[in-house]
């Protein structure tokens, strides 16, 4: 089966999107990032999207470029890389015609995608309507149904509540006390300690409340509102972990994989014997 020329276009740029975008590049597909002027992602060390910020990132030795217009991916995709392309309505898809979307944008509420945006549309989390928005949904809720491709049911609803790491939750979880601009004091990578100041919005601090490494912050200067997630801290206190993809992105990004490979083995079923 030839899947090498296939076109994915992934919605998104943040964790679960790179690390999608990381494997199915490995494997061979020709692979594009769409993302929004203002990315929010926290963990940026492993999220493609920080090319809009900084032009570049490598994750795991795969290399993200910014680009502004499609004509410039060949080249990116002749040398293994992917191209990331400012685009928050992913009008791009009219020119590439991918034949794979991937919607990784976990907004958890449909941005607009539909299952007839693509021959094959996949999406992660909840919120997407399986053969309305999406031809199949992939389980991002942690536990037994991690990674599960769903094409009789939607995901499971959001909880709210973050993973466990390391046997804490939300603590591990900076938010953003106030509406504001936001303001790091700190870099990722940095090991702080319980009560620590990280950050601010406005006059507001945003203090740690356990030990550990700050694994993922917003970049300073953005507009964010009250509530909104501008940091994690990881309490294993490994600051390598900062900088790879993690457990949950790499089971989500092989579902992500698993059902394209189906779809594209059923579509070269269905084409033998046929004149």
């Amino acid at each position: 089966m030839e899947f090498g020329d296939q076109a994915v276009l992934i919605l998104g740029g943040g964790e679960m999107a790179s690390a999608t975008a990381h494997r199915l590049n490995r494997c061979g597909f020709k692979v594009c990032i769409t993302e929004i002027a203002k990315p929010l992602a926290v963990r940026r060390g492993v999220s493609f999207c920080t090319a809009v910020y900084t032009g570049q990132i490598v994750v795991e030795g795969v290399r993200g470029q910014l680009i502004s217009d499609i004509r410039e991916a060949s080249s990116l995709w002749a040398r293994g890389e992917i191209p990331v392309l400012v685009d928050s309505q992913a009008e791009i898809r009219k020119q590439m015609n991918p034949r794979v979307i991937v919607d990784a944008r976990m907004a958890k509420r449909n941005l607009g995608t539909r299952a007839s945006d693509a021959p094959f549309v996949v999406g992660l989390g909840p919120g997407l309507r399986l053969d309305v928005d999406v031809h199949c949904v992939i389980e991002t809720n942690r536990g037994h149904n991690l990674g599960r491709i769903w094409t009789d049911r939607e995901a499971d609803p959001d909880t709210g509540i973050p993973g466990t790491i390391g046997g804490y939750s939300t603590e591990r979880v900076l938010k953003s006390p106030v509406n504001g601009v936001y303001v790091a004091e700190r870099e990722i990578g940095d090991i702080v300690w319980k009560g620590e100041r990280v950050a601010r919005v406005g006059d507001e601090d945003i203090r740690v409340q356990i030990d550990g490494v700050l694994r993922g912050l917003l970049y300073s200067g953005l507009t964010v509102t009250k509530g909104l997630k501008v940091g994690d801290i990881d309490p294993r206190g490994d600051p390598t972990y900062c900088y790879t993809i993690s457990d949950k992105a790499r089971t989500i990004s092989g579902s992500v994989l698993e059902a394209i490979l189906n779809w594209l083995r059923g579509q070269n079923h269905s084409g033998r014997g046929q004149s």
